[in-house]
């Protein structure tokens, strides 16, 4: 099926084949048709299966077929609410990418940036506004913005939004807008709190589900390899060394360790940078930058810093430590694999790990396979510990053990960077962005934040 045959107007249909894009997806070839026939709509799909496109396209659409001839009122017709401010700017840069035949007016509502500037873009009129929901209250508050108007509303990474503690801010933004309007909710996983959320919000909604529950996408190829915790950032030294790994978005349980591990990848003289909570914004912006220019080989993450991070054509995803909840695993492997290209999720698995192991499989519903790396074997005779989180960051157990403080890799400190691995010669740096293929960052995720 092409994308002509959804009903989409010829000046999306040219947006779209601009972008390089022939085929639509599984979740646009189901969700374009029912958004545009106006249905309420509760999508399962998980990010990077091409769902900003499955709203975005239709969306533009109505707004344009409706849109009175010299409307002057200039109100929010269409209200995007996503989990973090990375996330909204990329959404809202795919409206422009594919509104520029129906020009609309758009802007991105998100914190941790000056409150006037933002005001000064709303009275601009914008027709679709792309918010995180702690700061679009912060307008509404102030009157800066009226919602009054809003005749589509899109609940995008639900899940997230519900996982990072919105779920107070959601229902105070439901509260402000009309009754009669439609809506469009995107969720990964589907939760007790999620199906309650739609219960209350969706009106006889249309049902897409592209992936099954608690499964990754087929073009993640998936292994462990056990190793002791005490020679895990060994292993994977090796494995960029030997161009197994050769691009790679690495996840530790604390910010400490994400700290820790980048200084030691430096010293082996491997290219890294870490992006958690602690780092500020320049920070961070220096160190996706470097990333997606192949300057960067490892990008050390923590859970939450990552959200809202989508790398397009990222080759690996390394668990350094496996997560705490098996559903993060999902979420974590998720960063590879999409748009046709395939991509390796790798964990690294000491014995302290072996119960998390054993939820993501059950969650799952089989194993994931083993390999041993040769001249990494795991000593049968050491002891599990248990995985201890300490305040402040730090981990104890699965290769995150308190450790002295030293000094943080120049890198990751913003000083200049030492020379170290990059992306081997000849092969091109992931491109950072979510639904974003220039891969252009402004802004930065982080900490849930209100201001």
């Amino acid at each position: 099926m092409s994308f002509s045959a959804l009903g989409l107007a010829p000046e999306l249909l040219r947006a779209v084949a601009a972008q390089g894009y022939t085929h639509p997806t599984p979740v646009q070839r189901e969700a374009i048709p029912l958004v545009l026939a106006g249905r309420d709509l509760l999508a399962g799909a998980q990010t990077g299966t091409g769902k900003t496109a499955a709203f975005v396209l239709p969306i533009l659409q109505r707004l344009a077929a409706t849109r009175p001839a010299g409307d002057s009122r200039r109100r929010v017709r269409a209200l995007i609410l996503t989990p973090t401010r990375e996330l909204a700017l990329q959404v809202e840069e795919s409206v422009r990418t594919y509104g520029a035949g129906s020009a609309p007016r758009s802007t991105t509502i998100y914190g941790g940036v000056g409150f006037p500037g933002q005001a000064a873009a709303l009275r601009r009129g914008p027709e679709i506004v792309v918010a995180t929901p702690g700061r679009l209250l912060d307008h509404a508050r102030q009157r800066t913005i009226d919602l009054s108007g809003v005749e589509i509303l899109v609940l995008d990474e639900a899940d997230r939004m519900l996982d990072m503690g919105f779920i107070r801010d959601i229902r105070a933004v439901l509260a402000l807008l009309p009754a009669r309007r439609q809506n469009l909710l995107f969720s990964a996983t589907f939760s007790n709190e999620i199906r309650g959320l739609a219960e209350g919000l969706l009106d006889r909604p249309a049902s897409v589900q592209v992936t099954p529950r608690n499964t990754p996408t087929t073009l993640v190829r998936q292994v462990v390899h056990p190793v002791d915790r005490a020679r895990k950032r060994e292993l994977l030294s090796h494995l960029v060394r030997t161009h197994a790994i050769d691009q790679a978005l690495v996840f530790t349980r604390t910010k400490h360790g994400a700290n820790k591990l980048a200084e030691q990848l430096w010293q082996d003289g491997i290219a890294t940078a870490a992006i958690h909570g602690n780092k500020s914004q320049p920070q961070r912006i220096r160190a996706l930058t470097d990333f997606k220019a192949g300057r960067v080989t490892l990008l050390i993450a923590t859970e939450v810093a990552a959200r809202g991070i989508d790398i397009e054509s990222l080759p690996h995803v390394v668990n350094f430590e496996l997560p705490m909840v098996a559903s993060d695993y999902l979420h974590r492997i998720g960063r590879t694999g999409r748009a046709g290209i395939e991509g390796d999720a790798i964990s690294l698995v000491c014995v302290d790990e072996a119960p998390l192991l054993r939820d993501i499989e059950r969650l799952l519903g089989g194993p994931i396979p083993s390999e041993v790396v040769a001249g990494f074997e795991p000593d049968r005779s050491i002891p599990a510990q248990p995985i201890r989180l300490r305040t402040g960051g730090g981990a104890s157990g699965g290769g995150g053990g308190r450790g002295p403080r030293r000094q943080a890799a120049p890198h990751a400190q913003g000083r200049s960077r030492r020379p170290g691995r990059g992306r081997p010669a000849g092969r091109p740096g992931a491109s950072v962005g979510i639904g974003n293929r220039s891969g252009q960052w402004t802004s930065l995720p982080g900490e849930r934040t209100r201001r």
